[in-house]
């Protein structure tokens, strides 16, 4: 039976050893299948996710993340991969989706006013904040920005590092939903920050632009994947109620 949200929570661990035990690649596609429902900034989804299954692949990615347990044994490696130089493709679907929902002849006054707002959220906005030239333009933008922000409330986030956390802070959201996905069915994973990102990239033959946001290892634990008791600093030293 599937585990509620918090039990699969409470089950998820970093597992770094699997069994020598098939997974079904169904079922792990449907926890992808999650991953992609998860928040998102500017709803942009720049992600692409790569489910590997091909042993010999496997075998080049376990020796791209330096041979660790949790890549050599896995059964299947997923990889997040954030995608920030595919903004202006993912802001002209969103475009596209507005004018499909907002398809229909007489539109109320509301619905007017909200499709014009999100519409030139896409195409004024976010070539704004994205648009960038050798990283130039990022500070410039940042500086005016910093600038306005002395008088009001401004979006500061403008160059080329900003954005590219951007991305990978929905990529790892991303990560999580599958990650906790797929311990609600009793599947277990390792995200590995421990990889060379060019072979990586290599392997899967991925663009210039496209950066690693983690490798995956998935699998079913074995009795000694779990290096030790779960460990966390107190919650009252991170928790802070304002």
């Amino acid at each position: 039976m599937e585990k509620s949200v918090s039990e699969a929570i409470a089950y998820r661990r970093s597992t770094r050893v699997y069994k020598d035990e098939q997974i079904e690649t169904e079922k792990v596609k449907q926890c992808l299948v999650n991953a992609s429902l998860a928040p998102t900034s500017s709803n942009l989804q720049l992600w692409e996710f790569y489910h590997v299954t091909d042993k010999a692949k496997l075998k080049h990615l376990a020796e791209a993340c330096f041979n660790q347990s949790a890549a050599k044994t896995a059964q299947q490696l997923v990889i997040i991969v954030s995608r920030k130089d595919l903004w202006r493709k993912r802001a002209k679907v969103n475009i596209d989706f507005l004018n499909k929902v907002y398809s229909k002849e007489k539109l109320s006054e509301r619905d007017l006013k909200h499709k014009k707002m999100a519409t030139n959220y896409y195409k004024k906005l976010i070539p704004t904040i994205y648009t960038d030239f050798f990283g130039i333009l990022g500070y410039i933008k940042y500086f005016v920005f910093q600038i306005v922000g002395l008088f009001k409330p401004i979006y500061r986030q403008t160059r080329q590092s900003d954005m590219r956390i951007v991305a990978h802070k929905s990529a790892g959201l991303a990560a999580q939903n599958f990650m906790i996905s797929m311990a609600a069915i009793g599947y277990d994973t390792c995200p590995m920050e421990g990889s060379d990102t060019l072979r990586v990239k290599q392997i899967l033959g991925l663009p210039r632009g496209a950066e690693i946001n983690m490798v995956i290892g998935c699998g079913i634990r074995d009795g000694k994947g779990i290096y030790g008791s779960r460990f966390r600093v107190p919650f009252e030293e991170v928790y802070f109620e304002v």
